[in-house]
């Protein structure tokens, strides 16, 4: 028979930890063999209790989670050292429990603002993701990547650091409290949809599955809610944030329309904005045949002159309808796509050097930017593309499905075609974003976390780089 040995090296391995961990007398002459065959004794029981237990899952392992069991063994194992030497900006560090794991954040460096997105990756061997995948069933198959088959976890373990403050470990219990009897929007193209399936898995795995409701019947909008929270989180798909007239020929991007669900953003609490990926399709993957400007039909506009329209027409209607004393606006930045040479095809490592940057339109980031400044309501800036950017190793690659067929098992095309390396795996990326959500709303109020208050001093040095 066959089984994965994992499991069995890791419960020896803690066995052992256990066996050592413990307080040892003076060495002399007359202890030193005493202690040796004491260990030896030790390890070699460990062993042999591994094994048996091992067999006993195996028979049993249609009710056995073993990455669960590998996850819960490394928690044990905390008090291993898996440190070693940083490699530029990614490291391999050893976690501990500390002040940041109770929703605090830490200044490091009094001379410097927080900037919780200037950063680097350290990897976290012994600490687990947020959630398993099983514990969120409404995971869309697209980001179920280890249900798809992937047979490796490192990218689960890899964990953001800002350079200037330690940030605290996303707390779903403590997000829910904060909002309570609050609604968030997030609303945009697929990669929102990624970051909204993120966070309502970060949410639902924390309390009771019965004290939530999920809707999920429309691709359009989906909603989580937490009742005992009065909690709801929603989203809505719109991937040019204006209004898109694509069931007849010819399909319409009007620029100076908001997209007709904008009637329901009104009213919500915290809102998350992003588009930019269906701006810069070409060819066959371009979605729309002509722009209504002024009134008009066209087809020769300006590419960056069209998405500027539109980002005007979105910040007028947030200028206009957002309440400053109850709503906070985000807009998230370009989520990087790693494409070219071979993608993220079998890429398991993130990329090590500092120097790499994908390659996104300059000119419609700049238009962002400056949109944003012009702005009478503040919108915190999400600007996840630098921290992004060298994570080649978390995307789904060819463990997704598509129309119902995972991508892996088309054999007409090569994989490296067909790899998706735009979307995130979930556990992954978007947890961090919204890790880096939840700290921006520690930051933004200090009230809650008295420590916090010489961190803040204006929101533009805070979110922006």
């Amino acid at each position: 028979f066959q089984f994965n040995c994992k499991p069995l090296v890791l419960c020896f391995i803690i066995n052992i930890n256990y066996c050592s961990s413990h307080k040892k007398p003076r060495i002399n002459m007359e202890t030193t063999s005493k202690i040796t065959q004491k260990w030896m004794l030790c390890a070699f029981g460990s062993f042999i209790s591994c094994f048996i237990f091992m067999l006993y899952l195996k028979h049993n392992n249609e009710a056995v989670n073993f990455r669960a069991l590998r996850h819960a063994m490394f928690n044990m194992a905390s008090s291993l050292d898996d440190s070693f030497s940083p490699h530029g900006n990614l490291e391999i560090s050893k976690p501990a429990r500390r002040r940041e794991e109770e929703g605090d954040i830490i200044q490091k460096n009094s001379r410097n603002k927080c900037n919780i997105f200037e950063g680097r990756w350290i990897y976290q061997s012994t600490e687990s993701p947020y959630y398993e995948a099983s514990q969120c069933p409404f995971l869309s198959e697209q980001v179920s990547c280890q249900k798809n088959g992937r047979p490796d976890f490192d990218y689960e373990n890899w964990s953001w650091e800002a350079h200037d403050c330690v940030i605290p470990r996303f707390n779903g219990r403590d997000m829910l409290r904060r909002l309570r009897g609050k609604r968030v929007i997030i609303v945009g193209d697929s990669l929102n949809r990624n970051q909204w399936e993120s966070l309502a898995c970060l949410l639902y795995s924390t309390i009771p599955p019965s004290r939530t409701h999920l809707d999920l019947s429309s691709g359009y909008y989906k909603v989580f809610k937490a009742k005992d929270y009065n909690v709801t989180v929603e989203f809505y798909w719109n991937p040019f944030l204006v209004q898109f007239d694509s069931i007849n020929a010819p399909k319409i991007l009007r620029l100076e329309k908001l997209d007709l669900s904008s009637q329901h953003w009104q009213g919500a609490d915290i809102m998350v904005f992003n588009t930019g990926h269906w701006w810069v399709h070409r060819g066959k993957f371009k979605a729309w045949d002509l722009f209504e400007y002024k009134g008009r039909l066209v087809d020769e506009l300006k590419l960056e002159s069209a998405f500027e329209v539109a980002m005007r027409t979105w910040a007028n209607w947030i200028d206009q309808n957002v309440n400053l004393t109850k709503t906070t606006v985000y807009f998230r930045s370009i989520s990087p796509e790693h494409k070219g040479q071979n993608g993220c095809y079998n890429k398991t490592q993130p990329i090590t050097d500092m120097s790499y940057v994908t390659h996104f339109s300059e000119s419609l980031t700049k238009i962002v930017d400056r949109t944003l400044s012009k702005m009478r309501v503040p919108v915190r800036y999400l600007n996840i593309t630098k921290l992004s950017q060298h994570r080649v190793d978390a995307h789904p690659s060819v463990y997704a499905k598509k129309k119902g067929q995972e991508l892996i098992k088309r054999k007409l095309k090569p994989p490296q075609s067909i790899s998706d390396c735009s979307h995130w795996c979930l556990p992954g990326m978007p947890d961090t974003w919204n890790r880096l959500l939840y700290a921006s709303l520690l930051l933004d109020h200090p009230i809650d976390s008295p420590s916090l208050s010489h961190l803040v001093s204006g929101k533009s040095e805070i979110y922006h780089q």
